[in-house]
């Protein structure tokens, strides 16, 4: 199954048809978009198929056996134990982030973040006309951290949201106890609401990952993004919970979904969720292990095959930081590299803030056949040598 290649062209794919409509190239691989190029477990298919052969496709509503499901995987697999009320489901983390940022906040207020980051988070602060504080991490002998007397200093200014990701998409950190009670207790003296986006806490390689649900007792105006659109490869399905213990934020979210319109997940959401966590555990330990194999050739590729590049150590995330400011190159030749001689695509640093540019980030969720043709390509369709220093 993870070995397979299966094309997903022609099945309108954001990561696949887009791209190579957008190039012009047919046999384009692209390691880009987060989602993985495997096939879900059997468990999910034939759930969704069963309910397919039902033949009638109406409105759906979210069932007491998704809720508890949600609530055991959270517990084994995150570390806290949310109340059945406390979860609220919502097609995507993102969209309740950008409800949250236009309703709890007002036009040009300050909302914070960890740059570089996933680009549509930051997207949501800037089209909804707030302002984008970006707290830079910092990296050190390939390792990022938080700079916390910048942190504090930046939220005093007058942040209203500190929105974090963990595992950080795309530096790969997970943030350890230490970083987010200091975060916590920050946010705390200056009642600052934290969106922590925790989709890829299923994929941790290094360390411990910790909610930030482990804090609602400490301070309780934080909201947490959780999905199984990363850890079961079911994007497309839409199903994301947001955990809110404190009542009154919880109604005001509440509030907000029913004033935007949304309410019912789609008719194939419930039994695909379901069928992931009743039985979807053994295949995403399997994912896991063919992932993490897939990490460990792209590190080695571009440190031991390739001259100029280096490549940020992933605690977490199936996602490879890529570090190119060695070469004498720009982003935008380094693009065009990429398409017309390699034909394959990564995402470019700069889409993650500034302090991306001179990165890539590589989406190592693939069959290891793929992944090896499109470093090959990479390596012997370039003349590298023009760009070393």
């Amino acid at each position: 199954m993870f070995d397979n290649i299966v094309s997903r062209k022609n099945t309108n794919c954001a990561k696949w048809d887009e791209i190579i409509a957008d190039c012009g190239v047919d046999d384009l691989i692209p390691l880009t978009v987060a989602d993985m190029d495997y096939r879900v477990a059997p468990e999910i298919m034939t759930a969704v198929i069963e309910a397919a052969n039902h033949g009638i496709y109406g409105y759906t509503n979210v069932s007491d056996k998704y809720i508890e499901l949600s609530k055991k995987w959270a517990k084994n697999n995150y570390g806290f134990n949310p109340e059945n009320e406390w979860i609220v489901y919502c097609p995507r983390i993102i969209q309740a982030i950008s409800l949250i940022i236009q309703n709890y906040t007002k036009k040009d207020d300050k909302v914070l973040v960890f740059t570089p980051l996933y680009d549509p988070i930051q997207n949501a602060v800037r089209i909804n006309d707030r302002e984008l504080v970006e707290c830079s991490l910092s990296l050190k002998d390939g390792h990022y951290d938080i700079d916390f007397k910048d942190f504090e200093d930046k939220i005093k200014s007058g942040v209203k949201i500190f929105i974090t990701v963990s595992p950080h998409n795309p530096v790969g950190r997970v943030w350890t106890e230490d970083e987010i009670k200091q975060t916590v207790e920050i946010c705390k003296r200056h009642n600052v609401l934290i969106i922590s986006d925790e989709t890829h806490a299923d994929f941790i390689w290094k360390g411990k990952f910790i909610s930030y649900a482990s804090y609602y007792d400490m301070y309780e105006n934080i909201i947490i993004g959780l999905s199984t659109s990363k850890n079961f490869n079911i994007a497309g399905l839409e199903a994301s919970n947001i955990i809110i213990k404190n009542e009154k934020l919880r109604n005001f979210f509440k509030k907000l979904l029913r004033q935007g319109g949304i309410h019912n997940p789609s008719y194939f959401c419930i039994p695909a969720v379901i069928a992931a966590y009743e039985y979807g555990e053994e295949w995403l330990n399997i994912a896991k292990e063919k992932i993490k194999e897939n990490m460990d050739i792209i590190k080695s590729f571009f440190e031991n095959d390739m001259k100029g590049f280096k490549v940020i150590d992933s605690e977490g995330t199936f996602l490879s930081w890529v570090d190119y400011r060695a070469l004498n190159i720009t982003e935008d030749k380094f693009k065009e590299l990429m398409i017309e001689k390699a034909h394959i695509a990564f995402s470019l640093g700069s889409g993650y803030g500034e302090d991306g540019r001179g990165f890539f980030r590589v989406n190592a969720a693939l069959p290891k056949k793929l992944l090896e043709e499109a470093l090959l390509r990479f390596k012997n369709n370039i003349n590298w040598e023009n760009f070393y220093e």
